[in-house]
């Protein structure tokens, strides 16, 4: 018998195949992620949480690395911002981003998560590499080629990275005075910077 399934026909613990488990490890480790930040994340961990075996942890993901990944691109709450170039005029697609950004930040539900992506980025280099990835392939440069700029990486690059360094700003070090603007007042100063990366002139002065 395969620790798959030793694991999901378990006494008191069944559970209806694969696909479950996945799921189970995935919320786990979001969780832990959230709430202890990748380095005190461990397999042991959230595979106690998950009511799974650590082996079975690392046959779905292989490492840690891999299980942040994966918990990382599981429906993460910043691919919402893509759909918005579709939503209006990329005139003022930077107010919109901007406002629905910081809005992601400040939900109960998915503002812990963006933390927890925040946290994992500074404190390993690998976590870093994966952040900067997935913000950059997945939402920022999408972003960009939807609205038909030129230079689309570039936008995406400098968008990404504005929009992390005052998320990191306001809402991890806690930066004053940037960090007491209520969201309102945020987005009116973030958001001419994340229209002029989007759509701007990026010809050097």
């Amino acid at each position: 018998m395969t620790m798959l399934e030793r694991v999901t026909t378990r006494p008191g613990g069944r559970r209806p195949g694969a696909t479950r488990t996945r799921v189970d490890i995935l919320a786990a480790a979001q969780r832990s992620f959230a709430e202890h930040g990748y380095v005190l994340t461990t397999i042991r961990g959230v595979a106690r949480a998950a009511g799974v075996d650590p082996a079975l942890v690392l046959q779905f993901f292989g490492s840690k690395d891999g299980l942040f990944d994966a918990a990382l691109r599981d429906d993460p709450p910043v691919r919402a911002l893509v759909t918005l170039a579709g939503e209006g005029d990329p005139s003022d697609l930077g107010p919109r981003l901007a406002a629905r950004y910081l809005e992601l930040w400040e939900d109960p539900h998915t503002g812990p998560r963006m933390l927890a992506v925040v946290r994992a980025a500074t404190a390993a280099p690998s976590a870093s590499a994966m952040v900067t990835a997935f913000m950059t392939d997945e939402v920022m440069l999408p972003l960009a080629r939807a609205i038909g700029a030129d230079q689309a990486e570039l936008r995406a690059a400098l968008t990404g990275a504005y929009l992390f360094g005052v998320a990191s700003a306001r809402y991890v070090l806690g930066v004053a005075p940037l960090a007491a603007l209520d969201r309102e007042a945020a987005v009116t100063y973030v958001a001419p910077v994340v229209q002029h990366h989007l759509t701007g002139d990026l010809t050097p002065p």
